[in-house]
């Protein structure tokens, strides 16, 4: 077998160098300008529609004894978290100061979504953002971490 000259294989290393360069920064881009303006708080129809009786709010007092104190508002509330990687926006829904579903409603990181697939069933299981991390998808699994707290911090009543 002929041995390869050095001219060609720092050539050929500089050339993988730059298509790697080029695809990193490619999805860097793209996934800053899927990030929306700003984070808005979308309750769901039900908290907003229907009033306990006689209190005339929709979520977190209620009844007859007195009022109990809810430590979130019900309603699906949206997260959104990112780093270098990309970004990831969730939809945590809120009943009863418990989460009953998390969907991923948008993904773009650097990596592939079945990666990090899981992580909303674990949100359910654990009821916090506090997801153990996804060996070989630490960005996705901070994101998906951020995204989760962020809509927390959002259901968070004052």
């Amino acid at each position: 077998m002929a041995k390869m000259n050095k001219k060609w294989v720092v050539l050929c290393s500089a050339a993988l160098a730059a298509v790697y360069t080029a695809g990193y920064a490619a999805t860097e881009t793209e996934a800053s300008l899927q990030q929306p303006a700003a984070q808005q708080i979308q309750p769901s129809p039900q908290a907003q529609g229907s009033p306990s009786a006689g209190s005339g709010s929709t979520a977190g007092k209620s009844t007859k004894a007195g009022s109990i104190r809810h430590t979130y508002k019900d309603g699906t509330f949206t997260g959104m978290g990112s780093n270098r990687r990309g970004s990831i926006q969730v939809a945590v829904t809120i009943k009863n100061d418990k989460i009953t579903d998390v969907e991923i409603s948008r993904f773009a990181m650097h990596y592939s979504e079945s990666d990090v697939v899981g992580l909303p069933g674990e949100v359910l299981q654990k009821q916090s953002a506090g997801v153990a991390n996804v060996s070989g998808a630490t960005y996705s699994t901070e994101a998906f971490r951020g995204a989760v707290q962020q809509a927390l911090d959002q259901a968070r009543n004052a």
